[in-house]
């Protein structure tokens, strides 16, 4: 019996992109093994429900991302007798018997270094010997293998680019005018607000926004232009938040806290428009959630964001604030744009799925185990 492990640790500690990732991969993956396949999810104890219920899953003692987790880790894995581990966490055991596979999602640490502490300095700082160590690199989009190659001195031939995907919950909803939905103590109204959904830190870029939607409200005070910020508090969150008094906005921004499920989908489809202008990201995965639920963006002529939206948002150079202010305006106030967006973005998300996914990956998985 061939073993697929994958180390989904991290999943009992964190719910963000790489825990997504972890679930949603393997989810796809356990339908698409052979008769001579099993895949083992290697959980943390602290885990008390499967990660995916129906797939093997073995819970590991050794916490993520632990200082001693090159020393502990290689032996709990090798009692599992996989025969090839996939760490979808960047980092794999360094001491191992088996072949491995990494999955960089991107090196926002390498670019802004500033929003590390001294414990993900040492994780984040083993990364040059994981590419090293590692027998196949999995990017999430071509950006991210442009950066690895660049940064990290990889053979471009070494690194597969496989696409993440927007869940199958996200789609249009059909919403009546003036539809509400309260959220974390909000009333919204659909197609009355912007929307921004992510991690309230340094590199989304929220300043440039919030000083574009100064410019906006200045030009048009009549517009009702409304931001709903949609996402967890994070490093460096305070000066972000602070800006919104700064700038005279605590009626044009309503802020919000994490966001899923069905409420995170309703924001989506009702918002009049979506804003991303991170300066960086590995795949943009709320990017491509917009678009599967129709919702007209704009977004950051930046990293993988061009890549992933394709000809379905309007793009804006991250620190240009007019530029920022000049679509928001355009776009508020143009219907018929709306409309086409709203049309192109299901058409682009569909191009991407995690079924792909998970058989680009289990073929990668495949050539590693046939080459032992």
């Amino acid at each position: 019996m061939i073993r697929f492990a994958i180390d989904a640790r991290l999943n009992a500690y964190r719910q963000g992109g790489i825990a997504h990732y972890t679930r949603s991969l393997a989810r796809a993956m356990a339908s698409l093994l052979n008769a001579d396949e099993e895949l083992l999810l290697l959980e943390h104890r602290r885990s008390q429900t499967p990660l995916v219920p129906g797939v093997r899953r073995s819970r590991l003692l050794t916490p993520p991302h632990h200082r001693y987790e090159q020393f502990s880790l290689p032996v709990e894995v090798l009692f599992r007798h996989p025969s090839l581990l996939h760490s979808p966490d960047f980092i794999p055991p360094f001491l191992r018997s088996y072949p491995a596979v990494i999955t960089i999602h991107d090196l926002a640490f390498l670019h802004f270094p500033e929003i590390l502490d001294r414990e993900a300095r040492r994780y984040y700082g083993q990364i040059h010997q994981a590419v090293v160590s590692a027998d196949a690199i999995i990017a999430v989009s071509q950006a991210t293998r442009d950066d690895i190659v660049e940064r990290l001195d990889v053979p471009p031939e070494r690194i597969t680019v496989i696409y993440e995907a927007a869940d199958e919950h996200f789609r249009p909803l059909e919403l009546s005018p003036g539809s509400t939905r309260v959220i974390d103590g909000q009333t919204l109204t659909a197609g009355t607000f912007l929307l921004f959904v992510s991690t309230i830190e340094p590199r989304k870029n929220i300043p440039t926004l919030l000083r574009a939607l100064r410019i906006c409200c200045d030009r048009r005070p009549a517009a009702g232009y409304r931001l709903v910020l949609a996402g967890a508090r994070g490093w460096l969150d305070e000066p972000i938040l602070a800006l919104i008094g700064e700038l005279g906005l605590n009626e044009h921004v309503i802020r919000i806290g994490f966001v899923g499920g069905e409420d995170l989908r309703w924001l989506y489809a009702a918002c009049r428009i979506y804003l991303n202008p991170s300066r960086y990201e590995g795949f943009g995965l709320p990017a491509l959630e917009a678009l599967a639920c129709g919702a007209p963006a704009i977004v950051a002529d930046t990293s993988s964001l061009p890549e992933v939206v394709g000809d379905a948002a309007w793009l804006a150079p991250p620190l240009d604030l007019v530029a920022w202010a000049d679509l928001i305006e355009q776009l508020w106030h143009d219907e018929t744009a709306q409309a086409d967006l709203r049309r192109r973005g299901p058409q682009q998300a569909a191009r991407f799925s995690w079924q792909t996914a998970a058989a680009q990956t289990l073929a990668v998985y495949r050539r590693l185990v046939r080459r032992v």
